[in-house]
């Protein structure tokens, strides 16, 4: 049965190669494509070397983790579209993409929740030293002075770096906690912060008043080591930090030295700097900052939930069943420069 938001099957049969995946199988995706005529090549590859093979006769490429680079879209002979897992598309080198017509889309709006959620969660769990109490008690230690000091959460700043969705939904949790949110963002107007009750203010000022900081900064060169010594210099002693965006965007090394140096009081880190999963090998023992107990890290779970999961399959491999059938998708990163480019 066809599916009435898709064209008509193509009698081709187009491959569609999914580069890479971590939830099991690719059952959804089959079941969409296959409607759409094509047929689905599912790999568990995070390697260029192995891709360039699979991308020379491909018309679509899905990709989770997996880097999908100018050596891989430079084999590409008939591709059609390039699909994220996910809303962050800077493991795709879009510019060589386009630069060969080859449209590009992601997945946007299906784990907001599950992100600010988490963010708090991290939060809230160092604010109240919910680890300390937990080490301490189990080795038979019932003082209330194990989590000593805990400051009181209300009336204290919470500095919210990039306040787009997400980070409009962590401030709406924060401020019912009784926390004041200042916020950053170059590309925000003022007046949409003060609808979601925050201050738009520089980083400068962000690092300057924050108690707390919450990243949810997208992975851009400009961004890349966003938080690194001189930063933490620059803040109050005490801060908890916590990053629910892009790994690199914190500069885990500075970080380890600011944490033991006293200077800033726990990190909540959803991904490390090195971001294991986009790796084919990997262990914890290069990085220092999993051998500190004021450092929670979990990975890269944030936007996990059952259901935001199969909302990231279903979307991702409907945007490439529309691309193969004629239909606009709905989530296009370079359309625009694309039709630039055909002008």
């Amino acid at each position: 049965m066809s599916n009435p938001k898709l064209g008509p099957p193509r009698a081709d049969r187009p491959k569609v190669v999914i580069t890479d995946y971590d939830f099991g199988d690719v059952n959804v995706e089959r079941g969409i494509l296959e409607a759409a005529g094509a047929e689905v090549i599912a790999l568990q590859s995070k390697n260029e070397d192995d891709l360039v093979v699979a991308a020379a006769d491909c018309a679509a490429m899905i990709n989770q983790y997996a880097r999908i680079g100018a050596k891989t879209i430079g084999a590409m002979k008939k591709c059609e579209v390039i699909a994220r897992y996910g809303v962050g598309v800077d493991i795709v080198d879009v510019k060589t993409a386009t630069q060969k017509g080859i449209l590009v889309t992601n997945v946007q709006d299906y784990c907001t929740e599950e992100v600010a959620d988490h963010a708090i969660s991290l939060w809230l769990t160092l604010a109240r030293k919910l680890p300390d109490y937990d080490r301490a008690t189990h080795k038979g230690i019932w003082k209330w002075q194990s989590g000593q000091p805990i400051n009181r959460l209300r009336g204290r700043t919470m500095g919210v770096v990039s306040f787009g969705k997400i980070g409009q939904a962590i401030a709406t949790r924060a401020q019912a906690f009784g926390v004041n949110i200042i916020a950053f963002d170059p590309f925000l107007p003022a007046e949409i912060a003060t609808q979601h009750g925050a201050e738009l203010v520089s980083k400068e000022d962000l690092l300057a008043r924050s108690d707390y900081i919450l990243m949810q900064a997208p992975m851009t060169p400009e961004t890349r080591h966003f938080l690194s010594d001189a930063e933490f210099a620059a803040m109050k002693p005490g801060v908890i930090l916590v990053n629910t965006g892009r790994g690199p965007t914190v500069d885990n090394k500075a970080l380890y030295r600011a944490l033991t140096d006293g200077h800033l009081a726990s990190a909540g880190l959803d991904d490390p700097e090195e971001e294991p999963a986009k790796r084919s090998n990997w262990t914890p023992v290069d990085n220092p900052i999993f051998t500190l107990p004021n450092v929670i890290v979990t990975p890269h779970a944030a936007y996990y939930s059952e259901e935001s999961i199969m909302a990231a399959r279903v979307t991702a491999a409907m945007q490439v069943a529309k691309v193969l059938t004629g239909v606009s998708p709905d989530y296009p990163v370079n359309a625009d420069a694309l039709a630039e480019k055909i002008s």
